[in-house]
């Protein structure tokens, strides 16, 4: 049992089973224990990948798409270019790096970023000096705002509900023999998916993610009133059902419950949600990550730095771009929307 597991199980004896959410919550943010707060995750010395760690072509593209998208706004000065969950830094670097060119976009840009793992916000000094800290979006500031979310709704806490023939039942973390289990508490109807009874058969699973709402409505907001854009790249689907609460330790899935605060634990995202939610601004059409990557030219960045390349370096190069876009690889696991105001056209590579 690992110390937070132990603190769970206490807890749990004490005031009886938690939610998903809330052992979500502990397990990821615990301020001594959690997931986040205890360790830098990401690469081959941790547990797992993101595709600005595979290839500087991902950052570069989407940094692109937001400064056309930012020119097709009139080019409004100042401006926020603003990360969610921005990991080690690593996509805002790459962002950085390649609008240098983009007449007027630098001068008129301040750096800000959301995050609350104080390990992460570290690593990410390194990486964009200058950069503003902010633990929450409605610190940032209220001007123009283009923004970049890469694989942040999936760590958000969620709930499961099980449809059943009287309503509902929510999935709760429980104890069984001293050890942490899964069990059903009865709830019959909640309101949040009052609109998901119709079309839910029974014995299947549906999931909410209680911040969901309050964090891409407050994007939203802000970009419908001020201007802006925001693209959001992560794994899930349209309007979903179904099980989807996963562990990954060193690059490979966990049980769920077997070790809390030393597994990265996510779900997938409901861009339908993020859709309803940030409404008045606009969403566009889903994309597969695939699709968008190489309708913003990856292909041909791609060949321009594969010219400078040989041997192994070569070989990686190639293998990065098949990675990030290949539908059995991240192409179309890995799905995309952006947001912008109802007036303006869709940023670059959105239909």
């Amino acid at each position: 049992m690992t110390p937070l597991a132990r603190l769970l199980a206490e807890r749990i004896a004490a005031t009886g089973p938690m939610t998903v959410a809330d052992y979500m919550a502990e397990c990821l943010l615990h301020p001594r224990y959690g997931y986040y707060a205890t360790r830098d995750p990401l690469g081959a010395a941790g547990d797992f990948t993101t595709a600005p760690e595979i290839s500087q072509m991902f950052g570069e593209c989407l940094g692109l798409a937001l400064a056309q998208a930012w020119i097709d706004q009139g080019a409004p000065a100042p401006f926020v270019l603003a990360e969610i969950g921005p990991g080690r830094g690593t996509l805002m670097a790459d962002v950085l790096r390649a609008t240098l060119r983009v007449p007027g976009f630098h001068d008129a840009l301040s750096v800000h970023l959301v995050e609350a793992s104080p390990t992460l916000r570290a690593e990410q000094a390194k990486r964009v000096p200058g950069a503003v800290w902010h633990d929450t979006v409605e610190g940032l500031p209220d001007a123009p705002l283009f923004l970049l979310a890469n694989e942040f709704f999936d760590a958000l806490p969620i709930r499961q509900f099980l449809r059943e023939p009287f309503g509902w039942s929510e999935r709760v973390v429980g104890l069984s023999d001293g050890q942490l289990g899964w069990g059903l508490r009865p709830l019959g109807q909640v309101p949040v998916l009052a609109e998901r009874l119709a079309d839910t058969p029974e014995g299947e699973v549906v999931e909410h993610c209680p911040a969901l709402p309050g964090i891409m409505g407050e994007i939203g907001r802000r970009i419908a009133a001020h201007g802006g854009a925001a693209l959001v790249v992560d794994y899930g689907g349209w309007h979903l059902t179904g099980d989807s609460f996963q562990a990954v330790a060193r690059h490979a899935y966990a049980d769920t419950l077997g070790t809390p605060g030393e597994a990265d634990l996510t779900a997938h995202v409901d861009f339908e949600a993020l859709a309803r939610a940030a409404l008045p601004a606009r969403a566009t059409t889903m994309a597969t990550q695939g699709e968008l990557l190489l309708r913003l030219g990856i292909a041909q960045r791609a060949e321009a730095l594969a010219r400078k390349l040989a041997g192994d370096r070569l070989m990686s190069h190639l293998a990065a771009l098949r990675r990030l876009t290949l539908p059995d690889e991240m192409g179309t696991l890995f799905k995309a929307v952006a947001f912008h105001p109802p007036h303006t056209p869709p940023p670059p590579g959105f239909e």
